[in-house]
């Protein structure tokens, strides 16, 4: 009996050698090596991936030096009818256990870029592709080094990127690299699954509520849902755009992000409830964990945020220093953005901090409204459109104008022409039938400013933090800031801002006023900062009645 149970030990050895000999020769004899036209995978699985047309952009020679052109965008494509979408998918076979998809580029703008398939090894970016390098955007337009800008030609050269940042390689090479050491096995790739927003700004820019909410988040959901030809259901106030699964500050400790104020972590978490965040000791993990390049990770979807790349396009670089610019107007005058872009994130903050359905809908009453009373006066004057040289004034009932008093702050007015300005603001208010709100922000809890703000139609302040506020007011057709600088000052924060926020914007120089296209040059002459900025009050009020009665449309 023991011969026999060992005669039946080694019979049963052979079959299972020869079995593991026999499932050796078929993965060998199938297993897609040639990774150009791949036939069968081990764990094959259908992923809907994006695909894209040649994109706008204008010729270039990458290896030919630019100065601030923007060699990447069609500027001369901005009429009102929307666009065919230059995005459309297709059902390709994609599987990052065995295989190593190819990298697309969604859309870009200098500063703003969204790639699908992107991948990161030992901190330095790569995009996976057999196309010709000239079919995506210079490296310059896309990253920079994130060290502390300067406007020194020698800073400037500084932050240029190199292949650190980000490298092109083929898909053979990036088999090699990181492809399964041996048939049937997985590959080095691990996924960061879902879609992400990568932040290279450097720490110092994102401690600020304007910097942080107002520029670069603004800048990022109009890029992301632009790009996406997102749409807004009205009834639900939700946009189609994807969902967001993380953002990377990869240059911010925790605290890089939170603003003094507490604004920066109120608008993430509010608006952002489920959003992970990680900063740059989670970035330097993932880092860390790939350091040897033999391993890399995989971004499903993922936009890339550069503030020093957006600055070499015309639109920020040239024009009016915002890096939201390059990331919104394109797409706003190509009608990819619709007109509700903002309000799914507007409405998500605002029911956060406990504003009531109906008072966020007061911008759609007031354009009702208004439509009304030019129904009317149009109808008075016997059907003749053209006879309406002025728009409609605001309905009054539905008016708030709010004034930040910054008295108690470093940069403040003269204490006279602050009390002459509020008895001016209190005169004309009380004719015209407007409400009038006089706040100190400090003295107030987050709630209860954006409470305020979601009533307002007129916000009305000296240069400052503020004024960031403009992003949560009623939006319509009246939506108005009035800024009062030190005379000879100026900055496009509020000023491109309001505009983008489909406002009017008035810089007010003492008894003076400027408005966009008449806008003044950026200047910061002294006494910017100073305590003592003049202001003639009724002028001020005068500029608001004239806005509200559609004389100053």
């Amino acid at each position: 009996m023991p011969s026999l149970a060992r005669s039946r030990l080694v019979r049963d050895v052979l079959l299972v050698f020869l079995g593991a000999v026999s499932m050796h020769f078929v993965t060998t004899l199938f297993h897609p090596f040639d990774d150009l036209n791949p036939t069968w995978t081990l764990q094959s699985y259908h992923h809907e991936e994006i695909v894209i047309d040649p994109p706008p952009y204008g010729e270039h020679d990458n290896n030919k030096k630019h100065d601030n052109d923007n060699p990447v965008l069609d500027h001369d494509n901005r009429k009102g009818d929307k666009p065919p979408s230059p995005l459309r998918t297709a059902v390709t076979p994609v599987d990052v256990l065995t295989t190593i998809p190819e990298t697309e580029l969604v859309h870009h703008a200098p500063g703003w870029t969204i790639f699908k398939n992107l991948y990161m090894s030992n901190g330095t970016f790569y995009v996976v592709s057999d196309k010709p390098r000239s079919e995506f955007p210079e490296l310059l337009y896309i990253l920079s080094v994130a060290i502390p800008a300067l406007n020194t030609p020698e800073n400037i050269q500084a932050r240029l990127p190199t292949e650190q940042q980000m490298d092109f390689i083929g898909t053979k090479n990036a088999l090699r690299r990181w492809g399964p050491v041996r048939p049937g096995e997985k590959n080095r790739i691990w996924s960061i699954t879902g879609s992400t927003w990568f932040f290279n700004d450097p720490l110092q820019f994102l401690d600020h509520y304007y910097h942080f909410v107002a520029e670069l988040l603004f800048g990022t959901w109009a890029f992301w849902t632009g790009s996406f030809n997102a749409t807004i259901d009205t009834k639900t106030w939700t946009s189609s755009a994807p969902p967001i699964d993380r953002a990377i500050f990869a240059n911010n400790p925790p605290e890089g992000i939170r603003d003094k104020p507490g604004f920066n972590s109120y608008f993430l978490r509010s608006a952002f409830s489920s959003l992970t965040v990680e900063s740059e000791r989670d970035w330097a993990d993932r880092i860390f964990t790939t350091i040897n390049g033999d391993r890399a990770y995989y971004l499903d979807t993922v936009l890339i945020a550069d503030r020093s790349a957006a600055f070499k396009g015309k639109l920020c670089g040239a024009t009016s220093h915002r890096i939201a610019a390059e990331a919104y107007e394109p797409l706003w005058d190509d009608g990819r953005l619709q007109k509700e872009w903002w309000e799914p994130v507007r409405r998500e903050v605002l029911r956060f901090a406990g504003v009531e359905e109906r008072t966020m809908d007061l911008g759609i009453e007031i354009e009702r409204a208004w439509e009304e009373e030019k129904e009317k006066a149009v109808k008075a004057l016997g059907g003749n459109q053209d006879a309406l040289s002025v728009q409609i004034p605001i309905a009054k009932e539905k008016t708030v104008v709010t004034y930040i008093s910054r008295q108690a702050a470093r940069r403040h007015l003269i204490r006279e022409d602050h009390q002459l300005l509020v008895a001016s603001l209190q005169e004309m208010t009380a004719r015209k039938g407007y409400e009038l709100i006089i706040i100190e922000a400090e003295k107030l809890s987050k709630d209860e400013q954006l409470g305020i703000m979601s009533r307002t139609t007129v916000l009305v302040g000296v240069h400052g933090n503020g004024l960031s506020h403009v992003l949560w007011l009623t939006p319509s057709r009246y939506l108005t800031v009035v800024e009062i600088f030190f005379p000879g000052g100026f900055t496009h924060d509020y000023e491109w801002t309001t505009r983008a926020m489909r406002g009017r914007h008035f810089a007010i120089w003492n008894d003076t006023y400027h408005t966009y296209p008449d806008t003044p040059g950026v200047a910061y002459p002294e006494g910017f900062q100073g305590t003592s900025i003049p202001v003639y009050g009724p002028m001020v009020a005068k500029v608001i009645e004239d806005r509200l009665d559609g004389k100053l449309p």
